[in-house]
């Protein structure tokens, strides 16, 4: 019989206390593709316990690499590849999958990927990474009968220029891989700036790699006969960083979160700042605390440095707590307000719409063809006493957002669907109930 589990969490407690965050999820996915690029040891410090990474951790050993993972770090040792096919099972699981491109065109010259699965926040199409990879050299021929694309790079990668139509993270980031061990030259123009890349880059550049940013968008990578093993350690996520410092101000409370500076969450501490959201920048990290009402704020979210996307649910629920109308316009993926619906069920009030965008083409980053009549934008008017309500996850970003509306609500609720929090968020009932959040994990 399948376990279902819930959080049970009666609301309305101030938060305090002293928290660390985990290390950064978007780098530790990427990290593990990366050790695949070498047939050395490569160890990961202060990743995530999380689901995704867990996933990537058992793709690896599918492929044939040997993996170790010890407290909080993770060994990874891919001698040989024994096989070039990711299974379908795991690629639904986890969107980053499909990065496994990258090594195994660069070390084995084919790969069968799956179409990937992971959070339906949109369509969020692989198309510009694939178109990519052809000017590399490969060949790519998508199966629609069993969903897979089968590529070959049989005369072996090769540099090439390339322009993203788009800003793509993910896409950037795969390319960079793809391009450590091609022959010659890649450069990237309109490559994306999250300091996610940047780590990537810093950790490629660890194991012999030849990557450099020449300018705020472009990249340049000069391609190296092999790869070595080395040691590297996460930065902290800058994801749960907003999430819990949210939660300070949500409750009326008082949080230093340890080990973190302004860097990656500038913009949301500047929105934070007209919001009268209360922080305090310190020597051991960042204090953030309820000084008083909160001010209504127009958030339009955008790639770095904008305000990012999966930042957007918990200003929403922040936003909640704010005195007049609230604006927020989602700009990079179609479908991103899946919680509204749930919030107005603890007594939010929330209105989606549209705006009026003179040239949508090029305002939103999502291919506007895979827009089905999403609303692209929400109206919150505050303040709203939230209340308990039974509410379902259905995204991660929408966990985290979810967890924090019921933290601010009135009695008891209970949030159902916590594999969608799990693939991003470690022990998080546990640290806030350390935080005084009285929050409980419960299996049925």
């Amino acid at each position: 019989m399948l376990n279902l589990e819930k959080l049970v969490i009666n609301g309305q407690k101030k938060l305090s206390g002293t928290v660390s965050v985990s290390g950064s999820k978007n780098v530790a996915l990427k990290a593990l593709v990366a050790a695949c690029l070498t047939k050395e040891e490569v160890i990961i410090d202060n990743i995530p316990i999380i689901s995704d990474f867990k996933i990537m951790a058992e793709i690896i050993e599918e492929l044939g690499g040997k993996v170790k993972i010890v407290d909080h770090s993770i060994s990874i040792k891919m001698g040989e590849f024994k096989t070039i096919k990711i299974t379908l099972e795991k690629a639904a699981e986890i969107r980053a999958s499909y990065m496994f491109l990258a090594p195994l065109l660069a070390r084995t010259g084919k790969a069968i990927i799956p179409n990937p699965g992971g959070c339906r926040i949109g369509a969020r199409p692989i198309d510009r990474i694939i178109d990519g990879l052809v000017k590399m050299g490969t060949s790519v021929d998508y199966e629609s009968e069993d969903g897979y694309f089968h590529t070959s790079a049989s005369s072996g990668l090769k540099g090439t220029h390339y322009v993203f139509s788009k800003n793509t993270h993910t896409g950037t980031e795969t390319m960079i891989l793809a391009s450590v061990l091609a022959e010659g030259t890649t450069i990237l123009r309109n490559a994306a700036r999250e300091p996610e890349i940047d780590e990537l880059i810093l950790l490629l550049n660890k194991m012999g790699a030849d990557v450099k940013r020449t300018e705020t968008r472009v990249i340049v990578i000069k391609g190296v006969k092999k790869l070595k093993g080395t040691r590297f350690t996460i930065s902290p996520d800058r994801n749960e960083v907003v999430t819990f410092a949210v939660a300070g101000i949500i409750t009326e409370g008082d949080i230093l979160i340890k080990g973190i500076s302004r860097t990656g969450i500038t913009e949301f501490l500047n929105q934070l700042e007209d919001a009268n959201g209360g922080f305090e920048e310190k020597p051991d990290g960042i204090r953030f605390f309820y000084k008083g009402s909160l001010k209504p704020t127009t958030i339009v979210t955008n790639f770095y440095p904008g305000f990012m996307t999966d930042w957007q649910g918990p200003w929403a629920v922040l936003m909640t707590k704010a005195k007049g109308v609230s604006q927020i316009h989602e700009t990079v993926y179609e479908n991103r307000f899946t919680y509204a619906t749930e919030l107005e069920k603890m007594g939010a009030k929330i209105k989606l719409f549209n705006p009026k965008v003179s040239n949508p083409e090029e305002f939103y980053n999502f291919n506007i063809g895979d827009d089905i009549n999403f609303l692209h934008a929400a109206k919150i008017s505050g303040p709203a006493r939230l209340h308990n309500g039974v509410v379902t996850v259905s995204d991660l970003r929408a966990g985290a957002t979810l967890v924090l509306g019921a933290l601010a609500a009135k009695k008891e609720s209970i949030i159902f669907g916590l594999e969608h929090l799990d693939r991003g968020y470690e022990n998080f009932d546990q640290r806030l109930r350390y935080l005084g959040a009285d929050i409980r994990r419960i299996t049925e």
